[in-house]
């Protein structure tokens, strides 16, 4: 065998490659989009100004006239974008759109607001399936509270056996908390029950990627959509995928000392970030 003609194998054995991870990997497909659509990536609109937001909350954030703002600087936080149609309880199919969080793992459930999910970056880092979801679902309807085996076992029905199996995987994966006969979910305020949709009020726009400074990502996008349909259960469908970013503003105060506070504010809807978000 030529040495050519073994570098034509090699070669067709690349391109294969690439392709079926361009077919088959999302985050592929949007990395190298980004790269070929003339250096543009989708991104939700700018709606305030750092100005804006350092003049509305100038007398929170400098104490007074020996703190000063320093320069702030425009980050941009990836969300995967998921268009889903799903069985609502009237059983009738709805169709939707979810942002979910590619740093903190969760999912969110008002633009507007910016409220968010608890508790899905657990079931992410512990590899959360459909049958651990069975069981974290029916906690989730009772909250912090949870309950006890014999009720776990009249909603699930299943058998005894399978039912153990379950519930000890869940325990395992520190999802969920056994005291005696009772189980809750191993999360301080988890909020897990939630419609598959995010009510979404802004446009998504375009954005010039030579402007922009890209948080890293905690999660991949595979692990995202599993997740979904793990939760969101069988009549729950993936659409289409998509990365957008969310404009994060990063406003600095140097203090009198030489130290500096830095806090993290939404340019979508002006408010600030929660604190538990690491930004850097």
């Amino acid at each position: 065998m030529s040495r050519f003609f073994v570098i034509f194998l090699i070669l067709i054995g690349i391109g294969g490659g690439l392709f079926w991870a361009w077919t088959n990997v999302p985050e592929v497909k949007n990395i190298t989009s980004s790269y070929m659509g003339k250096g543009k990536f989708q991104t939700l609109e700018v709606r305030y100004t750092a100005d804006t937001i350092m003049e509305k909350h100038r007398k929170d954030l400098l104490r007074d006239e020996q703190h000063n703002y320093l320069d702030p600087d425009l980050k941009f936080h990836p969300y995967l974008l998921l268009e889903v149609k799903y069985n609502r309880s009237n059983d009738k199919t709805a169709e939707g759109i979810i942002l979910w969080s590619l740093v903190d793992g969760e999912m969110i459930i008002n633009t507007s607001t910016w409220e968010s999910t608890h508790g899905f970056a657990d079931c992410l880092k512990a590899g959360a399936d459909r049958n651990d979801f069975k069981v974290i679902n029916i906690l989730a309807g009772f909250k912090s509270n949870g309950t006890d085996r014999d009720t776990l076992a009249k909603i699930l029905n299943v058998d005894n056996d399978v039912l153990d199996t379950w519930v000890e995987n869940c325990r395992k994966k520190n999802l969920i908390v056994q005291s005696g006969n009772h189980f809750r979910l191993h999360m301080q305020n988890p909020k897990l029950k939630v419609e598959p949709e995010t009510k979404l009020e802004q446009w998504i726009v375009t954005k010039p990627a030579k402007t922009s400074s890209v948080m890293t990502r905690k999660f991949k996008a595979y692990q995202i959509e599993s997740l979904a349909k793990a939760t969101f259960g069988y009549d729950f469908a993936i659409r289409k995928s998509t990365e957008v970013f969310l404009p994060v503003y990063s406003i600095t105060v140097q203090n009198p000392d030489g130290s500096q506070m830095t806090s993290y504010w939404n340019a979508l809807n002006g408010r600030q970030l929660e604190k538990t978000l690491h930004i850097e």
